[in-house]
């Protein structure tokens, strides 16, 4: 029984790690492609990149692990069947629930790491990726000066090269308009030529110009002088000095990003919806104690509790003004118009802010159920991939992998519908959260039972004979 076991584990774990890094690595790439005009272009060091992915693949966990454990349990019992070892195990007394229990075993632990995982690292790493792409995104392009274009990436400065030559380092016929002045192209610098180099630290741009001159536009030096100066400069070297501080690639800090929802740990979200639902309901008392002061029974309490209802509210019988004249008539409608619109407003201004509220709490309910559901959706997949594979008989890459995908699309489009519903409030958080699991969890018991009773549930030749039997019964009858 122990050399069962072990062969099934052996023939289960490699397949497990192949698969495991192989989706693993597809979704960096699909990473990649999605933020690659964020990347390209903005001088990036190499370990910045590195750990941007190394970030990304710590998030992708949570798909990689099902997707890779639903499509090595495949191969592997379709490896076996393949084979005939199912056959050979069967015929040894070993019914098909027996030789899973070591991958049972092995698929549970995995299940309870991926729900600490979830829990402990998946916030940090979410934490650490989000601010990393942040500041990846709002980093600007390197400064890149191209031939006869204006530049304008340099806050305050307009620069236009004709030509570059020595790989970029000279410039030949420089246009430089200084706006940092803030009065507009006031200031004017041109030049034969310019060599440029970059200070040790990086952090500034210097230009050594010469054969050139500098124009210059000034109001008259007595504010009543409506005539402007213009000073004219012309020199045979000098140097021009460009801040590039806002190309330098500066991280924000951490702590404005720790509160979204997917950088929180179970003690943290149940805090925090705490603490949301206590403001949810602090606004509602308020909303009481304004709304309470304009409440007024017209009724005297006695006739109140008789149930005596006014016959008519006619304007023109008095109604609800008897006793009132004209004059005061048309100063307590306006009063009441007030009331009612002060109402109106704070009712819509607090149901606005409710909903936010309410939104927020099923946002931190829909991440709460995501750390449970990833650990519980690992021995799902693995309850269909097994008998799959048992039922297929195929191993290799070929049909368990389309069937594997298939399934996985079925749960994660299951998925992404009932998050979807939570967050438009359509569905109660813990059913749509784990919609895929209560959907799935049938087929799989489905499956393992007809893996069981060795049912030939993908033969094609079992379909065609069937069709066979079904069309020659309605040539007998039609005949």
């Amino acid at each position: 029984m122990k050399k069962i076991h072990l062969l099934v584990l052996k023939a289960f774990i490699r397949p497990f790690i192949v698969t495991f890094f192989v989706v693993m690595f597809l979704l960096l790439m699909l990473f990649l492609f999605k933020y690659i005009d964020d990347l390209i272009g903005k001088g990036f060091e190499w370990y910045v990149i590195l750990q941007l992915l190394m970030y990304a693949a710590a998030t992708n966990v949570a798909m990689a692990l099902p997707l890779s454990i639903l499509l090595s349990s495949i191969m592997t019992f379709g490896n076996l069947g393949e084979n005939y070892e199912l056959v050979a195990i069967k015929s040894a007394g070993i019914s098909l629930q027996r030789a899973m229990i070591p991958l049972f075993i092995l698929i549970t632990g995995l299940g309870i790491s991926a729900f600490l995982f979830s829990d402990y690292m998946l916030p940090v790493a979410n934490l650490k990726m989000g601010s990393l792409l942040y500041d990846v995104r709002e980093q600007k392009a390197s400064f890149l000066i191209e031939e006869g274009i204006f530049n304008n990436s340099i806050p305050g400065y307009s620069i236009r090269v004709e030509k570059k030559e020595n790989d970029g380092e000279l410039w030949k016929d420089v246009v430089i308009y200084d706006q940092s002045n803030g009065s507009g192209n006031t200031n004017v610098l041109m030049a034969k030529e310019g060599e440029i180099y970059k200070t040790e630290d990086g952090r500034f741009l210097i230009l050594k110009l010469r054969d050139g001159v500098r124009y210059e536009e000034k109001q008259g030096k007595s504010g009543y002088n409506p005539r402007q100066e213009l000073t004219r400069l012309r020199f045979k070297e000098t140097e021009q000095k460009f801040d590039l501080s806002s190309f330098q690639f500066k991280r924000e800090d951490e702590n404005l990003f720790k509160n979204n929802y997917q950088m929180l740990n179970l003690r943290q979200l149940v805090a925090s919806k705490d603490s949301v639902n206590h403001l949810n309901d602090s606004i509602n008392k308020t909303v009481f104690k304004t709304i309470n002061p304009y409440y007024k029974i017209y009724f005297a309490t006695q006739n109140y509790r008789k149930g005596k209802v006014m016959d008519s509210l006619d304007f023109n019988k008095g109604g609800i003004f008897t006793g009132i004249d004209s004059t005061t008539r048309g100063l307590v409608i306006n009063n009441a118009k007030e009331n009612i619109s002060t109402l109106k407003n704070s009712l819509n201004t607090t149901t606005e802010q409710s909903k936010d509220f309410v939104s927020t709490i099923r946002r931190y309910l829909i991440e709460y159920n995501k750390k449970f559901t990833l650990a519980v959706s690992c021995l799902v997949l693995f309850f269909i991939g097994a008998p799959l594979g048992a039922i297929i008989r195929k191993g290799g890459l070929g049909l368990p992998v389309v069937v594997s995908v298939v399934f996985f699309l079925i749960y994660h489009i299951i998925s992404t519908v009932g998050e979807k519903s939570v967050k438009e409030g359509n569905m109660s958080p813990v059913l749509g959260m784990w919609l895929a699991i209560i959907v799935l969890t049938p087929l799989g018991l489905f499956l393992t039972y007809k893996a069981t009773i060795d049912s030939a549930l993908f033969d094609v030749d079992l379909y065609k004979n069937l069709f066979k039997k079904i069309f020659r019964k309605k040539k007998v009858v039609n005949g």
